[in-house]
């Protein structure tokens, strides 16, 4: 019955754009629309600031997907990528099965479609689910999705995205809706496409999900601009965190201690601090800190090792890093506590070649996975480093780093 109300146009109309929401007027109206869908729902109670804010919404691991129709904004979804904060659904789903499969984990969560396009047929759903799809598999570098939704809703995932429910079947009390009843459910973006494709290959056009996920570019979809192989897209700069979290809300003010510490775990400069929540006890917090924080990115690269007799070329794929060190995967297994030069594609245009060694590792198979330690970061090493600690990437990134010299 779901699927034959499928109609996803391949030509949608020019005044829908699909795009990363990024200013503080795109964001407003993604957590206003939200909050009044919410609302609408039961889901939760009305907020005086007339907007839906979480502290999901402040991570750099979180992104906030919109829809605009001449220029207003009528649709959105935010994609949570796991960090120290967790999912907000596994208070209550057990993830252990999703987690033990190869891949990344985000949860979709904070879907809201207008009004006004509630009744087009999917206009603007599908449209959205599919800009989603394309982001989760080419940038935001994801293989499984899970959800959590009200079970009046979750045949429509099921029949339509092909997710599966999680061991527990349904919850009657989920705090994150307000108490309202909850099932969870994954799918896994790798195998989705077969499934895809033996449902809906023969189906018309406007009715195959398929053809329109997977061989269909709408132009209407905005994908981000990056200057180097990233993996999230953050955009709260500190004037934005302070708008949203401490002057419309009271989001950070409502935060535990430790909940107020990992956040400063996140954001640690200076000029984020003054708008961060106080914590007490910040000196013994600071020591218990991972030394450098690491960021998540996708880079192609190689590790080659010199000896006397021969040299050995490694390829690696390098999945996180810090100031002093990366993580790589290599199908090969790599020789440990010696010496060599990782060559590493940080950007289409941005490369980085530095001395280092791999300290542990774990091979099984065809896979490996290995920590490096460097000497010493290059130039664009600590050029990729100031852009990612700055917490924001949707600027100007040569201004993130115009102080940064040979």
């Amino acid at each position: 019955m779901y699927r034959s109300f499928v109609d996803c146009d391949p030509r949608p109309d020019k005044r829908l754009v699909l795009k990363i929401a990024e200013t503080r007027e795109e964001l407003q109206a993604c957590f206003k629309l939200l909050h009044d869908a919410y609302v609408g729902s039961g889901f939760m109670r009305p907020d005086p600031s007339g907007m839906r804010v979480t502290i999901y919404h402040a991570l750099p691991t979180t992104t906030t997907l919109c829809a605009k129709y001449d220029d207003e904004v009528v649709g959105t979804i935010s994609l949570i990528r796991e960090s120290v904060f967790g999912f907000p659904l596994q208070s209550i789903f057990d993830l252990h099965e999703v987690r033990e499969k190869k891949g990344r984990v985000a949860e979709v969560s904070a879907l809201a479609v207008h009004p006004k396009f509630r009744n087009t047929g999917g206009t603007i759903l599908f449209p959205l689910m599919k800009f989603m799809y394309e982001y989760c598999t080419t940038f935001f570098d994801t293989r499984h999705l899970v959800i959590a939704v009200n079970p009046n809703r979750i045949e429509m995932y099921e029949s339509l995205l092909f997710f599966e429910r999680l061991a527990e079947n349904e919850v009657e009390n989920y705090d994150f809706a307000n108490g309202a009843p909850a099932v969870g459910a994954s799918v896994d973006l790798h195998v989705a496409p077969e499934i895809f494709k033996r449902v809906y290959g023969k189906k018309p056009r406007r009715k195959n999900l398929y053809l329109y996920f997977l061989r269909t570019r709408l132009r209407n979809i905005v994908m981000p601009s990056r200057r180097y192989f990233t993996t999230n897209d953050p955009v709260m700069t500190p004037d934005l965190l302070d708008y949203f979290f401490n002057q419309c809300t009271h989001t950070f003010q409502n935060l535990n201690e430790r909940e107020k510490g990992l956040l400063h775990s996140i954001y640690n400069l200076p000029e984020y601090k003054e708008v961060l929540p106080v914590i007490f006890s910040e000196s013994n917090f600071r020591i218990r800190q991972r030394r450098h924080q690491r960021y998540s990115l996708k880079c192609p690269g190689s590790f080659s090792v010199i000896s006397p007799e021969k040299t050995e070329v490694y390829a690696l794929r390098v999945v996180e890093f810090s100031d002093d060190g990366f993580l790589a995967h290599s199908k090969a297994p790599l020789p440990t506590n010696v010496w060599g030069e990782a060559s590493i594609r940080l950007g289409s245009e941005e490369k980085s070649i530095v001395k280092a060694m791999v300290v542990r590792g774990n091979h099984k198979g065809s896979h490996g996975f290995y920590g490096f330690k460097l000497v010493e970061s290059d130039l664009s090493w600590r050029k990729l480093v100031s852009v990612l600690k700055s917490g924001t990437t949707h600027e100007d990134l040569d201004n993130a780093t115009r102080f940064l010299t040979d």
